[in-house]
């Protein structure tokens, strides 16, 4: 019997990285890409179309932490219950606006943000209760976007070794 086993690395920590393309469907839906990584390489993957159409960039990448919160999650509450604690639980967004109002919810959504369902507030829930940290990634560093736009040259290149874990 054959059995792969990796070395776990004391202080481990899962990074997250989400993104959205804003209304670039045919039928001007947003798209969704994602990369979880522990450790070195890309541990789970997200490419999708969102369900629905929304407004703004910042509703588009609301939906979008929505739809990868769940998996990122329960990955932390599985590598938990196998005995392995995780000590950070990291969400890199390129977005300031989207993180603000994941970070405060309601209390820094405007008169335009009132539409948003109460359901794309909850990572602000679970940045309270500890369970997550959102950080600011720039742009050009957001690694997310290997799953949500089309890259070409360098930042491809880049961007597929660091989601393969190759070393440089």
């Amino acid at each position: 019997m054959s059995v792969v086993t990796f070395p776990m690395p004391h202080g481990l920590s899962d990074a997250a990285a989400i993104d959205a393309s804003f209304a670039v469907h045919p039928d001007f839906r947003s798209h969704t890409g994602g990369v979880l990584t522990m450790g070195e390489g890309g541990l789970q993957i997200i490419s999708k179309k969102q369900k629905l159409n929304s407004r703004s960039l910042t509703e588009a990448e609301l939906i979008g932490v929505d739809d990868a919160a769940t998996q990122i999650l329960w990955t932390k509450l599985f590598v938990e219950a196998q005995g392995y604690p995780v000590e950070k639980n990291i969400l890199y967004q390129d977005n300031k606006s989207s993180i603000l109002l994941e970070k405060n919810g309601r209390d820094s959504a405007g008169k335009r943000s009132r539409a948003l369902n109460i359901r794309y507030f909850f990572m602000t829930d679970q940045v309270k209760k500890g369970n997550v940290t959102i950080e600011y990634c720039p742009t050009e560093k957001m690694w997310g976007d290997f799953m949500s736009k089309p890259l070409q040259g360098q930042k491809f290149l880049d961007f597929r070794s660091l989601i393969q874990g190759e070393q440089d």
